[in-house]
């Protein structure tokens, strides 16, 4: 892992990430691509570039950056970037969602498995144990940060405002969270199931200060995330409102609700990974 890489190395890296991902929906017929294809570029370039990590692994990790995902269903994509980061052997990816496996379809601690310090995928409470973890910093002193993600259909959660509420109040300015805004969830578009409003005008009401980036251009991305980190201790927590495409990089994946949860068969698996050359050594 090198925070030296470039934006075309960054795009070489997101491009097998997505490649992992389709394929390790496909092996098991079981998982949610959409989402995870639509934040992979932000992923990564959280994890290859922003992020002070430590692939070594500690469940405390003290001075370290940390990263929850509250949106759990877009495990494929969190394991790839784990794998590739080097946390595990990226050779484990082809057990995912299968029987034993430590790669399950949502990630859980007591599967053991290194870079998972929450279990998650019920959504509306991952932004709650991120705000802990924050707190846990700032009384030992850290000038770490801790990352957060969540799904903007995620949003229609009432633990997240409870949540959104106290960040401010307490001044909980190590955290920066990230809004997947691709406007669909797994029943149809966002507006359609409970419109969201205006996310940036709710977000500064409740007292946060409000980023908004393009999720499918890792130069954006980058220096969005960057900013974001500029704009830490103070006083305020941050949120990035990242407006992404479900299904990134594979086009008929792309702006669907239906590729929330389903797998692709042998036939659109092919056309995928040929719209998404190998930049790295397929596991």
């Amino acid at each position: 892992m090198s925070k030296e890489l470039s934006i075309a190395g960054l795009e070489d890296l997101a491009t097998q990430v997505r490649r992992d991902i389709v394929r390790m929906v496909h092996g098991c017929q079981s998982g949610h691509p959409g989402g995870s294809l639509g934040c992979t570029d932000f992923l990564v370039a959280l994890y290859f570039k922003i992020m002070n990590h430590d692939t070594s692994f500690s469940m405390e990790g003290v001075n370290e950056d940390l990263f929850f995902l509250s949106n759990g269903h877009i495990s494929p994509l969190l394991y790839a970037v784990l794998a590739r980061s080097g946390y595990f052997d990226p050779a484990e990816l082809s057990t995912f969602r299968k029987i034993n496996s430590r790669l399950q379809g949502h990630p859980t601690t007591h599967e053991g498995l290194p870079g998972i310090r929450m279990s998650s995928g019920s959504l509306g409470q991952g932004l709650s144990v991120a705000i802990g973890a924050a707190i846990t910093k700032k009384r030992r002193n850290e000038t770490s940060l801790v990352f957060s993600l969540h799904g903007d259909g995620e949003l229609q959660e009432g633990q997240i405002w409870e949540a959104a509420l106290f960040a401010p109040a307490k001044k909980i300015d190590n955290l920066i969270v990230t809004i997947d805004v691709n406007g669909q969830q797994i029943d149809g578009s966002t507006n359609d199931v409970l419109s969201l409003g205006d996310l940036r005008a709710k977000w500064m009401a409740f007292g946060w200060e409000v980023i908004e980036l393009e999720g499918n251009n890792m130069e954006e991305v980058v220096k969005g995330l960057v900013f974001a980190k500029s704009r830490a201790f103070r006083g305020k927590p941050v949120v990035i409102l990242m407006h992404t495409n479900m299904g990134q990089g594979v086009s008929f994946m792309m702006g669907s609700h239906k590729w929330h949860g389903i797998a692709p068969n042998d036939e659109q698996l092919s056309i995928a990974l040929s719209e998404l050359p190998s930049t790295l050594a397929d596991y």
